[in-house]
């Protein structure tokens, strides 16, 4: 009998690339929940496979709608569940603070609640975010797992709780639960509400001549150190399999380059065909009421008992994350300057 992996929120960005991992790597069988009006743009490659059931379908569930969960539940047994649904962009989540605050914490209690009451008894991976750091004072960088959170936005505060009920129901109920505190990860499929995202694809619409020569930018000050996506869905999955890891237990993963937003954003702009008449544009509407501003990590814990090593530099995944908006763009789609 294959394993079974459930993956909530698989057409975002880290849950389509976490799908590609486990089927181009492993045997084993993968169940993709999403809402009923999640876009599939990012699964679209995937969806002939999942008609032809082939090591892959999609159910519908929601986070906020227990309900839909323990459908799924009673008509799956899971060996593993890679739990990646949330209201996931901090500058959102100024906007829709209650949202965010019920779809990434009750919503996380929801899932839990219904496996701990399923018959399925599987190895459950709770994405938390590196944001739940918030500001960091420097003294405090390379930040480890035993920092203080500080959470700097509505969605860091989110996170701060899944972070706990995840590890409430590891070290209360026995479930077999793990927390990522993945920091900054990128490339092909971000969304563009994202600062390099939205730079990369700035860059690509005035490459196509879709708008002025102007970047709109917020915060350039704040460092971030970048992994890539598909290095960081081989890290989880590598979780996942690892048996030596106690209920609750947290990990702080992330890649090797760090670097200001306006670094990475001179970087990007350095590869495009329009470098030399790029102009950069502060946009006061993107500047956050308040910013997480030296997101640097310390991931020894997690190389202790995993041995990985991220494939992807800085360069490959920047101009990656180019040709995919670049590829959109020459599809014909269009998108708003954002």
């Amino acid at each position: 009998m294959p394993e079974r992996l459930l993956i909530t929120g698989i057409t975002g960005m880290v849950g389509s690339h976490l799908a590609d991992y486990v089927l181009a790597n492993t045997s084993v069988e993968i169940v993709g929940m999403c809402r009923w009006r999640s876009h599939l743009e990012n699964v679209e490659h995937l969806l002939e496979r999942a008609n032809k059931s082939d090591r892959i379908s999609f159910e519908t569930g929601d986070l906020n709608d227990a309900f839909s969960l323990e459908k799924i539940f009673k008509k799956y047994k899971f060996d593993y569940v890679s739990h990646l649904a949330a209201q996931s962009f901090p500058k959102t989540s100024f906007d829709s603070p209650v949202d965010t605050y019920n779809t990434n914490i009750i919503g996380t209690t929801n899932l839990l609640e219904v496996i701990k009451n399923s018959s399925s008894s599987p190895k459950i991976h709770v994405c938390s975010s590196s944001e739940i750091f918030g500001r960091v004072s420097k003294e405090m960088v390379p930040i480890n797992e035993r920092c203080r959170f500080h959470p700097a936005s509505p969605y860091a505060i989110s996170k701060v709780g899944t972070d706990l009920v995840g590890k409430l129901y590891g070290e209360a109920y026995g479930q077999k639960t793990f927390i990522t505190r993945m920091f900054t990860h990128t490339g092909p499929r971000r969304g563009d509400i994202f600062a390099e995202s939205s730079f990369a694809k700035q860059i690509a619409m005035i490459e196509a001549g879709l708008c002025e020569p102007k970047v709109m930018v917020g915060n350039l000050d704040s460092m971030r150190t970048f992994a890539d996506v598909r290095d960081a869905v081989e890290a989880y999955w590598l979780l996942l399999i690892n048996s030596n890891i106690e209920p609750g237990e947290a990990f702080n993963i992330g890649g090797s380059h760090s670097c200001k937003i306006g670094e990475m954003l001179n970087y990007l702009i350095s590869i495009s065909t329009m470098k030399d008449e790029i102009q950069i544009v502060e946009d006061p509407d993107r500047i956050r009421p308040i910013d997480a501003d030296l997101q640097i990590p310390d991931i020894s814990k997690f190389l202790s008992i995993i041995d990985w090593q991220p494939k992807f530099n800085f360069e490959r995944t920047m101009s990656d994350l180019l040709d995919y908006w670049r590829s959109r763009i020459a599809q014909g789609r269009r998108f708003l300057v954002r």
